[in-house]
């Protein structure tokens, strides 16, 4: 698959809920790997970003299935943890905003308020199930990739926030975008 099969809003797709995966087979598998290669086609068309994580969803595939970069801080590396039918079992820590953005948001980043520490069940891809704790940047991807099973993207968390929209200059730093002219009425975002 290839960035283009990335769907982006206004589709209705991204704001409907993804179905329970009931068995890992060849077809999560393939599912899997297509979510792979267009998260790194993607990635690898922006100078500045990383693709931090996908959901099923956002290729069009309306199934409980997330991908998770193994390393955030290495661009190089181009390997992806899956889980299947991810959920959140409980909230922990203090809720912290911090920056968000989205490969089916073009352009407009956010800040988003998240749990700093969540604990996490689902399964993997051989479809064993798997509990773990994460907490700081992980836990933020975790959360925005499950609110994409749930059909909530990103920007319906601060949609009433005028000073919480951004977009990224030509040197990849975020700047501030103006609430009422690129986001109040966008039909594309609501």
């Amino acid at each position: 698959m290839k960035k283009e099969d990335i769907i982006t809003l206004p589709s209705p797709h991204l704001r409907e809920k993804s179905a329970k995966i009931h068995i890992a087979d060849q077809q999560t598998e393939r599912l899997i790997s297509d979510m792979v290669a267009a998260a790194l086609d993607w990635e690898d068309s922006r100078p500045h970003e990383i693709s931090a994580a996908l959901a099923a969803v956002q290729i069009d595939r309306l199934d409980r299935v997330v991908i998770v970069r193994s390393d955030f801080d290495d661009k190089g590396s181009r390997d992806f943890t899956a889980l299947i039918n991810p959920q959140i079992i409980k909230y922990e820590g203090d809720i912290v905003s911090d920056y968000e953005g989205c490969l089916s948001v073009s352009d407009i980043y956010g800040k988003v308020p998240r749990h700093t520490k969540i604990r996490v069940k689902a399964l993997d891809e051989n479809g064993n199930e798997v509990r773990f704790k994460a907490e700081g940047f992980l836990a933020r991807v975790i959360q925005h990739e499950v609110d994409h099973t749930n059909g909530i993207v990103f920007i319906d968390h601060i949609h009433d926030q005028p000073d919480a929209f951004y977009n990224l200059d030509e040197k990849g730093e975020l700047q501030p975008l103006d609430y009422d002219k690129h986001i109040k009425n966008n039909r594309i975002l609501w």
